[in-house]
Protein backbone atom coordinates (compact mmCIF):
# COMPACT_ATOMS: atom_id res chain seq x y z
CA UNK A 1 0.00 0.00 0.00
CA UNK A 2 1.49 3.00 -1.06
CA UNK A 3 2.11 6.28 1.23
CA UNK A 4 -1.06 7.92 -0.22
CA UNK A 5 -3.56 5.70 0.10
CA UNK A 6 -2.03 5.08 4.12
CA UNK A 7 -2.67 8.71 4.57
CA UNK A 8 -6.92 8.05 2.60
CA UNK A 9 -7.44 5.21 4.93
CA UNK A 10 -6.02 7.29 8.29
CA UNK A 11 -8.63 10.08 7.10
CA UNK A 12 -10.94 7.83 6.77
CA UNK A 13 -10.60 6.03 10.39
CA UNK A 14 -10.53 9.68 11.93
CA UNK A 15 -13.66 10.51 10.25
CA UNK A 16 -15.66 7.46 10.37
CA UNK A 17 -14.35 7.93 14.49
CA UNK A 18 -15.52 11.51 14.43
CA UNK A 19 -18.79 10.88 12.96
CA UNK A 20 -18.94 7.94 15.56
CA UNK A 21 -18.69 9.75 18.60
CA UNK A 22 -20.79 12.43 17.34
CA UNK A 23 -23.86 10.57 16.93
CA UNK A 24 -26.00 11.21 20.36
CA UNK A 25 -25.14 9.29 23.57
CA UNK A 26 -28.07 8.68 25.83
CA UNK A 27 -27.92 6.92 29.10
CA UNK A 28 -30.12 5.27 31.99
CA UNK A 29 -32.45 7.73 33.51
CA UNK A 30 -33.67 7.51 37.29
CA UNK A 31 -36.44 4.87 37.69
CA UNK A 32 -37.36 7.10 41.10
CA UNK A 33 -40.39 8.50 41.56
CA UNK A 34 -40.92 11.43 44.78
CA UNK A 35 -42.83 14.50 44.95
CA UNK A 36 -41.34 17.22 47.15
CA UNK A 37 -43.70 18.94 50.12
CA UNK A 38 -43.48 22.45 49.78
CA UNK A 39 -43.48 24.79 52.51
CA UNK A 40 -42.37 28.55 53.13
CA UNK A 41 -38.96 27.92 54.18
CA UNK A 42 -37.90 26.18 51.05
CA UNK A 43 -40.00 28.69 49.09
CA UNK A 44 -37.60 31.39 50.13
CA UNK A 45 -34.13 28.80 50.23
CA UNK A 46 -35.10 28.24 46.86
CA UNK A 47 -35.38 31.61 45.66
CA UNK A 48 -32.39 32.43 47.22
CA UNK A 49 -30.83 29.25 45.57
CA UNK A 50 -32.23 30.02 42.13
CA UNK A 51 -30.84 33.64 42.03
CA UNK A 52 -27.23 32.64 43.02
CA UNK A 53 -27.37 29.70 41.27
CA UNK A 54 -28.94 29.38 38.40
CA UNK A 55 -29.52 32.80 37.53
CA UNK A 56 -26.17 33.37 35.72
CA UNK A 57 -27.54 31.38 32.58
CA UNK A 58 -31.22 30.86 33.24
CA UNK A 59 -32.28 34.54 34.24
CA UNK A 60 -32.86 36.78 31.70
CA UNK A 61 -32.80 40.30 33.25
CA UNK A 62 -34.41 42.48 30.59
CA UNK A 63 -37.78 40.42 31.36
CA UNK A 64 -36.90 39.32 34.71
CA UNK A 65 -37.62 35.77 34.18
CA UNK A 66 -35.58 32.47 33.84
CA UNK A 67 -36.70 32.32 30.31
CA UNK A 68 -33.56 31.09 29.34
CA UNK A 69 -29.83 33.07 27.70
CA UNK A 70 -27.13 32.31 25.05
CA UNK A 71 -24.25 30.88 26.53
CA UNK A 72 -21.55 33.05 25.25
CA UNK A 73 -18.69 31.30 26.62
CA UNK A 74 -19.13 28.37 24.29
CA UNK A 75 -16.42 28.67 21.22
CA UNK A 76 -17.91 29.73 18.00
CA UNK A 77 -16.45 26.83 16.51
CA UNK A 78 -18.44 24.15 18.73
CA UNK A 79 -21.61 26.24 17.70
CA UNK A 80 -24.40 27.96 19.76
CA UNK A 81 -25.72 27.07 22.89
CA UNK A 82 -28.59 28.57 25.00
CA UNK A 83 -30.10 27.59 27.78
CA UNK A 84 -33.55 26.33 29.09
CA UNK A 85 -36.22 27.84 29.48
CA UNK A 86 -37.00 26.93 33.44
CA UNK A 87 -40.44 29.02 33.81
CA UNK A 88 -43.58 26.92 33.90
CA UNK A 89 -44.58 27.22 30.42
CA UNK A 90 -45.65 24.43 28.88
CA UNK A 91 -44.96 24.76 25.60
CA UNK A 92 -41.31 26.22 25.24
CA UNK A 93 -40.44 25.55 29.32
CA UNK A 94 -38.88 22.39 30.71
CA UNK A 95 -40.06 22.47 34.18
CA UNK A 96 -43.65 21.03 33.72
CA UNK A 97 -42.41 17.90 31.50
CA UNK A 98 -40.01 16.78 34.24
CA UNK A 99 -41.06 15.04 37.11
CA UNK A 100 -39.28 16.03 40.59
CA UNK A 101 -37.41 13.10 41.03
CA UNK A 102 -35.69 13.54 37.07
CA UNK A 103 -35.08 17.14 38.20
CA UNK A 104 -32.67 16.02 40.94
CA UNK A 105 -31.60 13.43 39.07
CA UNK A 106 -30.23 15.97 36.34
CA UNK A 107 -28.40 18.56 38.43
CA UNK A 108 -26.68 15.19 40.53
CA UNK A 109 -25.85 13.74 37.32
CA UNK A 110 -26.12 15.53 34.26
CA UNK A 111 -28.78 12.65 32.57
CA UNK A 112 -32.04 14.35 31.07
CA UNK A 113 -35.40 12.31 31.03
CA UNK A 114 -34.57 12.00 27.54
CA UNK A 115 -30.94 10.18 28.59
CA UNK A 116 -28.74 13.02 27.39
CA UNK A 117 -26.03 13.96 29.03
CA UNK A 118 -26.31 17.72 29.42
CA UNK A 119 -23.14 18.92 31.10
CA UNK A 120 -23.44 22.47 32.05
CA UNK A 121 -25.56 22.22 35.47
CA UNK A 122 -23.73 19.90 37.13
CA UNK A 123 -24.35 19.92 41.06
CA UNK A 124 -23.30 16.20 42.48
CA UNK A 125 -22.77 17.44 45.98
CA UNK A 126 -25.75 19.79 46.40
CA UNK A 127 -27.93 18.76 49.46
CA UNK A 128 -31.33 17.19 48.68
CA UNK A 129 -32.59 19.65 51.21
CA UNK A 130 -31.59 22.15 48.40
CA UNK A 131 -32.72 20.40 45.63
CA UNK A 132 -35.86 20.44 47.02
CA UNK A 133 -35.70 24.04 47.89
CA UNK A 134 -35.03 24.21 44.00
CA UNK A 135 -37.96 22.19 42.69
CA UNK A 136 -40.14 24.29 45.96
CA UNK A 137 -39.37 27.41 44.13
CA UNK A 138 -39.80 26.45 40.14
CA UNK A 139 -42.53 24.83 40.29
CA UNK A 140 -43.80 28.32 42.34
CA UNK A 141 -46.45 31.34 41.54
CA UNK A 142 -43.21 33.80 41.65
CA UNK A 143 -43.39 36.48 38.74
CA UNK A 144 -39.98 34.93 37.49
CA UNK A 145 -40.48 31.26 36.92
CA UNK A 146 -44.26 31.77 36.10
CA UNK A 147 -45.16 30.87 32.57
CA UNK A 148 -43.87 32.63 29.38
CA UNK A 149 -44.15 31.01 26.44
CA UNK A 150 -41.07 32.10 24.67
CA UNK A 151 -37.52 30.80 23.33
CA UNK A 152 -34.99 32.28 23.32
CA UNK A 153 -32.78 30.37 21.10
CA UNK A 154 -32.31 26.49 19.94
CA UNK A 155 -28.67 24.51 21.08
CA UNK A 156 -27.07 23.92 17.62
CA UNK A 157 -23.80 22.59 18.11
CA UNK A 158 -21.52 22.00 15.09
CA UNK A 159 -20.03 18.29 14.21
CA UNK A 160 -16.95 19.19 16.19
CA UNK A 161 -19.08 20.73 19.20
CA UNK A 162 -21.13 17.26 19.19
CA UNK A 163 -17.84 15.18 18.96
CA UNK A 164 -16.12 17.22 22.01
CA UNK A 165 -19.63 16.81 24.20
CA UNK A 166 -19.54 13.11 23.57
CA UNK A 167 -16.35 12.27 24.13
CA UNK A 168 -16.89 14.62 27.86
CA UNK A 169 -20.25 12.82 28.37
CA UNK A 170 -18.93 11.16 31.59
CA UNK A 171 -22.43 11.28 33.52
CA UNK A 172 -21.44 11.64 37.32
CA UNK A 173 -22.62 8.91 39.99
CA UNK A 174 -25.37 9.78 42.01
CA UNK A 175 -24.66 11.51 45.67
CA UNK A 176 -27.40 10.53 48.05
CA UNK A 177 -27.82 11.71 51.55
CA UNK A 178 -25.77 14.60 51.10
CA UNK A 179 -26.16 17.50 53.49
CA UNK A 180 -25.48 20.83 54.19
CA UNK A 181 -22.99 21.15 56.28
CA UNK A 182 -22.81 22.87 59.46
CA UNK A 183 -19.57 23.82 59.95
CA UNK A 184 -18.35 27.25 58.97
CA UNK A 185 -15.50 26.75 56.73
CA UNK A 186 -16.76 23.41 55.21
CA UNK A 187 -20.28 25.86 54.27
CA UNK A 188 -18.11 27.73 52.93
CA UNK A 189 -16.60 25.12 50.62
CA UNK A 190 -20.03 23.83 49.65
CA UNK A 191 -21.10 27.05 48.59
CA UNK A 192 -17.74 27.66 46.35
CA UNK A 193 -18.56 24.71 45.09
CA UNK A 194 -22.36 24.66 44.58
CA UNK A 195 -22.57 28.37 43.54
CA UNK A 196 -19.77 27.52 40.80
CA UNK A 197 -17.45 29.90 42.15
CA UNK A 198 -14.66 27.31 41.08
CA UNK A 199 -16.04 27.26 37.51
CA UNK A 200 -15.10 30.72 36.82
CA UNK A 201 -12.18 31.11 39.02
CA UNK A 202 -10.18 28.12 38.16
CA UNK A 203 -7.85 27.56 34.83
CA UNK A 204 -10.62 26.16 32.20
CA UNK A 205 -14.90 25.12 32.00
CA UNK A 206 -13.91 21.86 29.80
CA UNK A 207 -11.65 20.28 32.92
CA UNK A 208 -13.64 20.92 36.17
CA UNK A 209 -13.81 17.94 38.63
CA UNK A 210 -17.21 18.48 39.71
CA UNK A 211 -16.66 15.85 42.38
CA UNK A 212 -14.02 17.39 44.32
CA UNK A 213 -13.55 21.08 43.01
CA UNK A 214 -10.53 21.65 45.18
CA UNK A 215 -8.50 19.15 42.85
CA UNK A 216 -9.60 21.19 39.48
CA UNK A 217 -6.32 22.56 38.15
CA UNK A 218 -5.47 26.17 38.94
CA UNK A 219 -8.13 26.10 41.24
CA UNK A 220 -9.49 29.54 42.27
CA UNK A 221 -6.22 30.98 40.99
CA UNK A 222 -8.27 32.87 38.12
CA UNK A 223 -7.16 33.97 34.67
CA UNK A 224 -10.18 32.05 32.43
CA UNK A 225 -11.03 34.14 30.04
CA UNK A 226 -14.77 34.56 29.70
CA UNK A 227 -17.41 36.70 28.22
CA UNK A 228 -18.93 40.03 29.73
CA UNK A 229 -21.08 42.76 28.58
CA UNK A 230 -21.35 43.44 24.70
CA UNK A 231 -19.06 39.98 24.96
CA UNK A 232 -15.95 41.77 25.75
CA UNK A 233 -13.37 39.35 27.61
CA UNK A 234 -13.27 39.42 31.06
CA UNK A 235 -10.53 37.72 32.94
CA UNK A 236 -11.43 36.06 36.12
CA UNK A 237 -9.63 37.21 39.42
CA UNK A 238 -7.53 34.76 42.07
CA UNK A 239 -9.52 34.62 45.01
CA UNK A 240 -6.33 32.68 46.99
CA UNK A 241 -5.74 34.22 50.01
CA UNK A 242 -2.46 35.44 48.03
CA UNK A 243 -1.75 39.25 49.47
CA UNK A 244 -0.28 40.78 46.30
CA UNK A 245 -1.93 38.73 43.23
CA UNK A 246 -5.08 37.35 45.09
CA UNK A 247 -7.67 38.69 48.14
CA UNK A 248 -5.43 37.88 50.84
CA UNK A 249 -6.05 41.81 51.87
CA UNK A 250 -9.72 41.73 52.07
CA UNK A 251 -11.10 42.66 55.18
CA UNK A 252 -14.61 40.48 55.47
CA UNK A 253 -16.69 43.48 54.68
CA UNK A 254 -14.67 43.96 51.86
CA UNK A 255 -15.31 40.84 50.81
CA UNK A 256 -18.97 41.22 51.59
CA UNK A 257 -18.85 44.32 49.50
CA UNK A 258 -17.81 42.23 46.35
CA UNK A 259 -20.09 39.25 46.46
CA UNK A 260 -22.71 41.31 47.20
CA UNK A 261 -22.82 44.79 45.09
CA UNK A 262 -20.17 43.88 42.81
CA UNK A 263 -17.57 46.64 45.06
CA UNK A 264 -14.27 45.50 45.23
CA UNK A 265 -12.18 47.63 47.16
CA UNK A 266 -9.94 48.57 44.19
CA UNK A 267 -12.41 48.57 41.44
CA UNK A 268 -15.91 47.73 40.32
CA UNK A 269 -16.51 43.82 39.51
CA UNK A 270 -17.23 43.29 35.64
CA UNK A 271 -19.65 40.99 34.27
CA UNK A 272 -20.48 37.88 33.77
CA UNK A 273 -19.52 38.60 37.91
CA UNK A 274 -22.66 38.40 39.33
CA UNK A 275 -24.30 40.24 42.52
CA UNK A 276 -24.33 37.37 45.44
CA UNK A 277 -27.13 39.56 47.08
CA UNK A 278 -29.56 37.19 47.96
CA UNK A 279 -27.24 35.02 49.81
CA UNK A 280 -27.07 35.75 53.62
CA UNK A 281 -24.16 37.81 55.58
CA UNK A 282 -23.61 34.17 57.18
CA UNK A 283 -23.15 32.97 53.83
CA UNK A 284 -21.29 35.27 52.85
CA UNK A 285 -18.73 35.06 55.58
CA UNK A 286 -18.53 31.36 55.45
CA UNK A 287 -17.19 31.65 52.12
CA UNK A 288 -14.65 33.98 53.36
CA UNK A 289 -13.52 31.81 56.07
CA UNK A 290 -13.32 29.23 53.91
CA UNK A 291 -11.39 30.61 51.11
CA UNK A 292 -8.79 31.77 54.05
CA UNK A 293 -7.66 28.33 54.60
CA UNK A 294 -6.51 27.53 50.86
CA UNK A 295 -3.22 27.69 49.36
CA UNK A 296 -1.97 31.48 48.07
CA UNK A 297 -1.35 30.90 44.60
CA UNK A 298 0.94 33.72 43.37
CA UNK A 299 -1.12 34.20 39.71
CA UNK A 300 -0.91 37.35 38.33
CA UNK A 301 -4.13 38.22 36.51
CA UNK A 302 -4.00 40.95 33.81
CA UNK A 303 -6.93 42.89 33.63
Amino acid sequence: MTQKNNCILALCVIVAALIVISCKTKFDTTKASYTVSQSPADFERGKELAFSICAGCHYDHSVNKFIGTQIHDVPGIAGKVYSANLTQSKSTGIISHYTDAEIGYLLKTGIARDGRYLSYMLRPNLAESDIKALIVYFRSGDPAVSAADTTVGITDLTFIGKAFMNIKAKPLPYKSNVKVPANQVDLGYYLVDNLGCFHCHSASLTNLNYLQPDQTKGYLAGGMTLKGEHEMSVKASNITPDKSTGIGDYTKDDFRKALADGQAPDRHLKAPMPKFNMLKDAEIDAIYAYLQTIPAKYHVVKR
